[in-house]
């Protein structure tokens, strides 16, 4: 039988889809997150059916049940909020889903990242959806250290308890670069700010810490793997010019000594 990836709205409930209403309402099933909020949208689609619930860390479990339940019937699967498995449970069953032999079609839909770049006023030409960052510190910063070469514009998800020190540790690790940060898209106390990380400080100024974060942070612009190295640091302009052109670093010091 078939299982439907279902996108719900990320806050404004009427970005639901046309088309996911339909499904809804002719599936047998639906599989949510968390059965006491997704019935605050059934109810307000006038939908009503059988829900399971599949959340984290029970999708090993529950997914058994749930292939059973496709092999008779079709299924929608749902979250809280936006895309099912961008960032939310549904990886596990669809993979199980798929090796049972069950037709998988996804929808499209709302999800937090796609406005958050596209109002960022960064690139969005090339990207990379990070997620959630690790919480502990040292995790955090070889997380952010494996990213800091990559030319491409960088999105993370975070709560409103670590976006502080998220960005705090990306200034370190990133250096000065051009970032954005909405809150609660498409919701009452939707607000976009946009800086630089240097002065990340003033700009979380302007927001109230509480809600889900989207961040967005320009890519790399230098350094070994850039367009062009960073000029106060030696040992990248030596590295820069010998990976791009083969020049010695003795050659590099006599240029450089003749340049003074």
């Amino acid at each position: 039988m078939i299982l439907y990836i279902v996108p719900v709205p990320i806050g404004n409930l009427r970005d639901i889809t046309l088309r996911a209403i339909d499904i809804l309402k002719s599936v047998d099933f639906i599989i949510v997150e968390d059965t006491r909020h997704s019935l605050k949208l059934l109810n307000k689609l006038e939908i009503k059916k059988r829900l399971y619930s599949y959340y984290k860390p029970k999708e090993e479990e529950k997914s058994a049940k749930i292939i059973e339940l496709l092999k008779s019937g079709n299924g929608a699967l749902i979250t809280d909020s936006g895309t099912p498995v961008i960032s939310d449970p549904g990886h596990i069953l669809i993979t199980k889903a798929i090796k049972s032999g069950i037709e998988i079609i996804s929808l499209p839909g709302p999800t937090a990242f796609v406005p958050a770049i596209t109002n960022s006023g960064i690139r969005s030409d090339m990207f990379l959806f990070a997620g959630f960052s690790p919480r502990k510190g040292g995790k955090l910063r070889n997380y952010l250290k494996a990213l800091s070469e990559l030319k491409c514009t960088i999105i993370f998800y975070e709560s409103p308890k670590r976006v502080k020190n998220f960005l705090n540790t990306a200034y370190e690790i990133f250096g000065d670069r051009t970032f954005s940060i909405s809150k609660e898209l498409t919701k009452i106390n939707e607000k976009i700010c946009r800086g630089n990380l240097k002065n990340y400080i003033s700009t979380l100024g302007e927001i109230k810490l509480q809600g889900e974060f989207v961040i967005v942070i320009e890519g790399s612009k230098g350094g070994k793997n850039g367009e062009s190295p960073d000029l106060n640091s030696v040992e990248d302009i030596y590295d820069y010019f010998k990976e791009k052109y083969n020049i010695s670093r003795n050659k590099i010091k006599k240029i450089l000594m003749r340049r003074k």
